[in-house]
């Protein structure tokens, strides 16, 4: 049984980095995660007379109630009165002008350890505009709750979008600190530049742990079972099969409008940080999967496997090909799903890919 970590995130080893910034201009990347026990970051810097300039929010938004993919505007922070600049609106990577008066950017995050979970990109486009503007980026490090492994197919850079710009797998198995080492030490961002970087590492941390995450990092992950599952449900969200958007069990659920599949029923209707969810209204059929050991299911396909051979549908299964290509971050998964691969013949066709990832990743690794 793995350990549950008592782990030491970045953001509370105030002494370590506070020497960094105290006559620095500050800009913060956070987001409603980024609290010091139940004190937001800002509030905290603040109260410690760090010149705190702007605030930068990622999809969701600085208070994390957005729905998933919904256009966040700017604004200013009611509380602090600073002014935050979305990046997850007009625009996904902060503006020369965005970071004009800054000398040092910190990010400070709750990510899941997945390709497609969002905030690793806003990460990737923050480095990059730190790298091209002369702004430093201190990463207050926080624990993968899915770092326990690594798996899925690379990401092919055709398919590289704001669901995945590196060729990463599914399951990366890095924390975003060192995730950001990786991108600057394998020259991933644009033209090979290199961002001035510097993590604050998690203290009493390593990657076999249990992570058990207290703030929910995003509205549709609302507790650390659907972030164990969100690794082998989020492919549904380019195919016709319901995950629980728009329900209390988000991410913990599979079904769709087919009657008679699985054991278990449930109606998505609008809800706070799902106002329109798929199959809105229709009684889905399918599974509750609240109790399954996600340490075990690890990156399964079964699920997907089983309904798009139950549902006799094949291409339509996919209602989205684009979507569910940049999410696998290849299209080789949905050819074979539709050519009859079985689940062995898709899981060696990675295997490679994986094998040359896990040799770059231990370059990287701080938590061994």
């Amino acid at each position: 049984m793995a350990q549950v970590t008592k782990a030491i995130p970045g953001d509370q080893q105030i002494s370590t980095y506070l020497p960094m910034i105290f006559d620095k201009r500050v800009g913060l990347v956070v987001n409603h995660t980024s609290v010091l026990g139940k004190t937001h970051l800002a509030d905290t810097l603040l109260s410690l007379k760090v010149p705190i300039k702007k605030i930068f929010a990622p999809e969701h938004g600085f208070r994390g109630t957005a729905d998933a993919g919904a256009h966040i505007d700017n604004g200013k922070d009611e509380k602090t009165g600073l002014p935050i600049i979305s990046l997850y609106g007009s625009h996904k990577k902060p503006t020369k002008a965005d970071l004009e008066g800054l000398d040092v950017l910190i990010f400070d995050i709750q990510d899941v350890g997945t390709r497609f979970y969002t905030y690793s990109s806003t990460l990737h486009y923050v480095m990059e505009a730190c790298a091209e503007n002369s702004v430093k980026l201190i990463i207050l490090d926080r624990p993968n709750p899915n770092g326990h492994y690594v798996d899925g197919p690379v990401l092919e850079k055709e398919f590289a979008s704001f669901v995945g710009l590196n060729p990463i797998p599914v399951v990366h198995g890095c924390s975003l600190g060192e995730l950001a080492k990786m991108i600057n030490g394998e020259a991933w961002l644009d033209r090979g530049i290199q961002c001035d970087l510097t993590v604050i590492p998690v203290k009493k941390y390593k990657h076999s742990d249990q992570v058990h995450i207290i703030v929910a990092p995003s509205p549709n992950l609302p507790n650390d079972q659907a972030i164990g599952l969100y690794p082998s449900l989020c492919l549904f969200e380019g195919t016709n099969v319901s995950i629980g958007r728009g329900t209390t069990t988000q991410f913990q659920v599979a079904g769709t409008n087919v009657e008679g599949l699985g054991d278990y029923t449930f109606t998505p209707m609008p809800l706070p940080g799902a106002m329109d969810p798929p199959l809105k209204g229709k009684l889905c059929y399918g599974f509750n999967l609240s109790q399954v050991d996600t340490r075990d299911l690890g990156f399964s396909l079964k699920y997907l496997f089983y309904f798009f051979e139950k549902t006799g549908k094949k291409e339509s299964f996919f209602t989205s090909p684009a979507f569910f290509d940049k999410l696998a971050g290849t299209n080789e998964l949905r050819k074979m799903m539709l050519e009859g691969k079985s689940e062995k013949e898709i899981r060696a066709s990675w295997q490679e890919g994986l094998k040359e990832y896990k040799k770059i990743r231990e370059k990287y690794l701080i938590y061994r």
